[in-house]
């Protein structure tokens, strides 16, 4: 699983049939920081997540196990909402932080 930051919603008048009832988002990967990495990317937004949210996304094949349909042209789902992220820091010494 991935972070990233839900920054917008595709609007499609047409799309696949096994999607017809999905919306979609842009997101723009995070790190663990929440700092911005690579492009953005659409997904499929699975749970109900708004511009603004920092989410988590699955990409490939494991993309379509939130969906009905197996084999929908998925490559990557919004699986859940972050509420918090917490990184512990290494010092210099070893000792976490």
């Amino acid at each position: 699983m991935f972070f990233a930051k839900v920054i917008g919603t595709v609007w499609a008048t047409r799309k696949d049939e096994s999607l017809r009832a999905c919306k979609l988002q842009f997101i723009q990967p995070l790190t663990a920081e929440r700092k911005e990495i690579g492009d953005p990317i659409v997904a499929v937004d699975t749970i109900g997540a708004g511009p603004g949210e920092t989410v988590f996304y699955i990409t490939a094949r494991e993309a379509t196990i939130p969906l009905p349909i197996e084999m929908a042209p998925v490559d990557a789902s919004i699986v859940g909402i972050v509420d918090r992220i917490d990184v512990e820091t290494r010092h210099p010494d070893g000792d976490l932080s």
